[in-house]
């Protein structure tokens, strides 16, 4: 017995005839799963986003501002607040040299996070923490009216 050749093909391109399979392919079955996920995960509300201000930064207080605003707050005169306030800087650059942690009320805890020598001085990379309300800044302590 011969087959019938239909068409320019050889022998064994026959054709055959076949019943499609009835499977579903794999992404039909991830689809269907993702879609009841979502469809059963529970709705969020949307929330509004305040945007905080963007932070300025204002020019660097020398020291010959912070003398006057000392010598102003303080009442003493200018030629006894120098000498002390350069003695108090003298001291804390020290100790931040020295790699201390300064923990001075109201100013707050500064905590040294890095510390790098270089040709020109040293680079401190420093953490202040301040307190919100600081009761060492009440006005009504006659230690700051004393010179007055």
């Amino acid at each position: 017995m011969m087959t019938k050749q239909t068409g320019t093909r050889g022998p064994s391109t026959a054709r055959k005839t076949t019943k499609p399979k009835t499977t579903r392919s794999k992404a039909t079955k991830s689809t269907t799963t993702r879609r009841t996920a979502a469809a059963s995960a529970p709705k969020v509300e949307p929330k509004l986003v305040e945007v905080k201000e963007a932070v300025v930064a204002k020019p660097a207080m020398r020291k010959k501002e912070l003398i006057d605003l000392v010598v102003e707050r303080s009442g003493a005169k200018k030629k006894d607040a120098k000498p002390a306030i350069e003695a108090v800087l003298a001291v804390l650059g020290e100790a931040l040299a020295d790699g201390r942690e300064l923990n001075l009320r109201p100013f707050g805890k500064l905590k040294i996070s890095r510390q790098e020598q270089k040709v020109n001085g040293s680079v401190i990379v420093c953490r202040i923490r301040q307190p919100k309300d600081s009761p060492d800044t009440d006005d009504t302590k006659p230690s700051l009216h004393a010179a007055e």
